[in-house]
């Protein structure tokens, strides 16, 4: 497969490349970036035939927004597909009183959940401010799951919150042609399995829950989806860290140290790329494309060395036998999907 292949975005018109962009790094997560190297490694994507790019309001605080519509925003509006997200407001505050988190730099707003009608009527118009671009094309309702809410309850009141008031809103915006696709971006699979049930939705981003470390989504969600017709977008190919790097110390996974276990199973995963000339880089990237529901993986990149790296590890040819070896060694699921060649 080629990176610049593309594939539909579910039962929309929409079509995306294979491997896109994830803007998350831009809001100076776990490090400092410059502005000019975040918009170079955006228009560097670009160049390399990237054409799905995904930002966030929370990512820095309105920074990987800002960033993204710096880098695009004299390219012609239809050669990429943007997506953007709702459920926070940013709200004008002192920097002094802001806590970014993860992001280390970010602008000053504070972070305010809001999953209302209203709000994400709100949090479109100020993407489109803050990008300075006309459209959204994809709209993901962001982070509904125990991931951030902490507790069952609380995700439960706001998946209540979310499909009452910012669901609506978002059907109404695609009716009305001002959105091409709407969706969900979370880090759960049964929390997309749940939208999936309650609503009628085109895509989801469902970041490090299909990779070749987990495959639980098989069981329930992406059936579904296969059903539905509802594409993925898969987040954190890499699982933050782990699949890119292999497993030495201080490797991350799911933003924390590899615990023993999955350093152990790590290993052994790059034992067998190894006896087949396949960096683990390579197989993560490529491993979820395997999926039909499976329309794009957006690492993430900080600089345009690193696009051009994740171009060439796309295009890397795996044979069909490390994904044979990987399931004999019970490494992958036996009915996980592999990409054909």
């Amino acid at each position: 497969m080629k990176s610049t292949d593309t594939r539909p975005i579910g039962r929309t018109a929409l079509q995306s490349s294979i491997l896109g962009f994830g803007g998350a790094p831009l809001g100076n997560l776990n490090a400092v970036l410059s502005d000019d190297q975040s918009v170079a490694t955006v228009r560097r994507a670009k160049a390399c035939g990237v054409t799905l790019f995904d930002t966030a309001p929370l990512y820095g605080y309105g920074l990987s927004e800002h960033l993204v519509g710096e880098a695009l925003r004299w390219d012609a509006r239809d050669g990429y597909v943007l997506s953007t997200k709702v459920g926070r407001r940013l709200v004008p505050d002192d920097p002094a009183n802001i806590d970014g988190g993860l992001f280390q730099r970010t602008l000053p707003f504070q972070p305010v959940y809001d999953y209302s009608y209203d709000g994400a009527m709100r949090s479109v118009e100020d993407s489109l401010q803050r990008m300075a671009l006309q459209r959204i094309d994809v709209l993901l309702i962001h982070d509904v799951d125990v991931w951030t809410h902490g507790t069952r309850e609380a995700t439960d009141a706001r998946f209540d919150e979310a499909m009452s008031g910012a669901y609506k809103a978002m059907l109404r915006l695609r009716e009305e042609g001002t959105i091409k696709a709407i969706g969900v971006g979370v880090n759960e699979a049964d929390m997309c399995e749940r939208f999936a049930r309650a609503g009628d939705f085109d895509c989801f981003l469902l970041a490090g829950r299909y990779t070749l470390l987990e495959q639980g989504a098989l069981d329930g969600l992406l059936p579904l989806c296969q059903e539905r017709n509802i594409g993925i977008m898969l987040g954190g190919p890499y699982n933050s860290g782990i699949l890119a790097t292999g497993a030495r110390p201080g490797a991350y996974y799911n933003y924390h140290r590899a615990p023993p276990e999955i350093m152990d199973r790590v290993s052994r995963i790059e034992a067998v790329c190894k006896r087949h000339n396949v960096a683990l880089a390579a197989a993560a990237l490529q491993f979820p494309l395997g999926h039909p529901c499976v329309f794009s993986v957006i690492p993430g990149a900080v600089k345009p060395g690193e696009i051009d790296r994740n171009v060439a590890t796309m295009d890397v040819a795996i044979p069909a036998d490390l994904w044979a070896e990987l399931k004999a060694e019970g490494l992958l699921r036996e009915d996980a999907p592999v990409p054909a060649q």
